[in-house]
């Protein structure tokens, strides 16, 4: 400020280089600088958009633990024990229930197109057992099963028969086996079709059917509804 007769006077100041500095308002200012700021000079180590999603979802989970942890009991140590006991919950279905899968709405035919005798195919199941493919020894026992039915003249030789439907056949003349035979052809069915898993302990109750039905006297052909006509 400059005063003249006691008055002050407005003169610009001068920079030491000589230019005047050039006063401009607040909203251009803030638009010169944001035009700045989008040169891609200032943007060259920004993350990508993969990163902003990935970081986004992150904050997103942050969000909903934290969240949880202050609502669980015994705060972010009880929400890792409902985690890990949710995990083991569904990892003891998983075991026990096998892989999901659609199963066929009828059963395939239970034997394959070259013939074999009951007594063959309990060869190939222990064969099987042995080297614990319990799938296949599951698959072999319960065709010496059925088999061995045949050959007793307890069920009639048909190509195409299914499992379930040997069992139920079966039934009729062994009433009192009825229902370990429709349990073998369940697990026939579901190691064969059903994409689960046999163990020993289904090998080992086929195998007992098995014998118990060598055993077994069938229903004299008079008691079985139908069996006179």
């Amino acid at each position: 400020m400059l005063f003249t007769g006691g008055l002050p006077s407005a003169r610009p100041s001068v920079r030491a280089d000589g230019h005047i500095p050039v006063d401009i308002s607040r909203d251009p200012a803030r638009e010169a600088a944001e035009r700045e700021l989008t040169r891609p000079m200032y943007h060259e180590n920004d993350p990508n958009l993969l990163q902003r999603a990935g970081d986004r979802f992150w904050e997103w989970v942050e969000d909903i633990l934290g969240t949880a942890a202050a609502i669980a009991p015994g705060g972010a140590i009880g929400l890792v024990a409902v985690i890990l006991i949710v995990a083991g919950l569904i990892g003891t279905l998983w075991w026990r229930l096998g892989i999901p899968q659609r199963l066929p709405t009828t059963s395939a035919p239970l034997f394959e197109a070259s013939p074999r005798s009951a007594a063959q195919h309990r060869t190939a199941a222990e064969s099987h057992a042995a080297a614990h493919r319990w799938n296949e020894a599951v698959q072999e026992r319960m065709r010496a099963v059925v088999r061995s039915l045949e050959e007793r003249a307890l069920l009639d030789p048909r190509p195409g028969r299914t499992a379930d439907e040997a069992a139920e056949e079966g039934s009729r003349s062994l009433p009192a086996h009825s229902a370990a035979l429709r349990s073998a052809a369940r697990d026939f069915d579901d190691v064969t079709y059903g994409g689960r898993t046999a163990g020993h302990q289904a090998y080992q109750r086929l195998r007992e059917l098995d014998l118990s039905l060598e055993r077994a006297r069938p229903r004299p052909a008079d008691a079985i509804p139908g069996g006179g006509a």
